[in-house]
């Protein structure tokens, strides 16, 4: 399995280990079953930015430690230069790129998100999140599915939304999309 999910899933492990938490206890806070769980945990299954986000936020840790092992440093302001934002590659068709990763005690998290075309695809995944969100695509096209409807959006256009109802999207076309998500409780 891909090593970034492995990585994830073992500071999960050991953020279990260290507040001394059942798997259990965790796989509630993200709505899914303990053997899910210890499967995100032994790297074998994926886990979405929003759930990790709910761990982050239960826990007193920052989404970032989670995703990258590296916890936020810079307290007055945080820059991120063209490409450099720490990132992690969900799937190969995911990929986050942080843009408040080293500001400590941040109260958004906002990343660059490319979606990678999936030809043929008919199943979209969808997650849930505390608070909303706010996303401005960059280059290309999507689609983007909350709670029943479908919404198409093109380079410069944006969207602000309940990220508790369900939402989730696919690029359009043959190229990826990218966009800015920012999300907030």
């Amino acid at each position: 399995m891909d090593d970034q999910l492995k990585q994830i899933g073992e500071r999960l492990r050991g953020l279990r280990d260290v507040l001394d938490i059942p798997a259990s206890e965790v796989a509630e806070t993200i709505g899914i079953d303990q053997e899910k769980y210890e499967k995100i945990e032994q790297g074998e299954v994926d886990i979405t930015i929003s759930n990790l986000m709910k761990i982050a936020h239960k826990y007193g840790v920052s989404a970032e430690e989670l995703m990258f092992a590296e916890a936020p440093h810079m307290k007055s302001y945080f820059v991120v230069r063209k490409g450099q934002g720490m990132s992690v590659e969900r799937t190969k068709a995911y990929k986050y790129q942080s843009l408040v990763s080293g500001f400590v005690n941040h109260k958004a998290d906002v990343f660059i998100v490319t979606v990678e075309p999936k030809p043929n695809a008919h199943t979209v995944y969808k997650n849930t999140h505390a608070g909303q969100e706010f996303n401005l695509v960059l280059e290309g096209k999507m689609e983007l599915y909350i709670g029943g409807k479908t919404i198409v959006l093109e380079e410069g256009d944006s969207i602000y939304f309940d990220s508790s109802k369900p939402h989730g999207m696919l690029a359009v076309g043959d190229k990826p999309v990218r966009f800015l998500a920012f999300t907030v409780e």
